[in-house]
């Protein structure tokens, strides 16, 4: 497998965690930080951009898993990639948001 698919891995794993908060606000009927409000990350959008941002988000770590190169599931290099993708954009998320609520 070449390099950049498991890039593209690590990186649909990130698009996916992050499409769970956008998501799953946006179906409550919250606001929830996005790229579109302003500021940008800070500011909340409707739930009705949260849940097109999440789907959004969806869709292009689903192409990014199963378009590029041989995905396969179970203990590979390809998941691992994918797994590490979801580990650090959850952590790096958890922090970001605890300090944006804090405020």
């Amino acid at each position: 497998m070449t390099w950049y698919a498991y890039f593209a891995y690590f990186f649909a794993g990130a698009l996916l965690t992050n499409g769970v908060p956008h998501f799953i606000h946006g179906i409550a009927g919250k606001r929830f930080q996005s790229p579109f409000a302003s500021p940008p990350g800070v500011g909340e959008s409707p739930p009705l951009v949260n849940v097109i941002w999440g789907l959004f988000n969806f869709l292009i770590g689903y192409v990014l898993i199963f378009r590029v190169g041989d995905f396969s599931f179970g203990l590979t290099r390809a998941a691992a990639m994918a797994g590490l993708g979801v580990l650090v954009t959850s952590i790096v998320l958890s922090l970001y948001f605890e300090r944006v609520h804090s405020r």
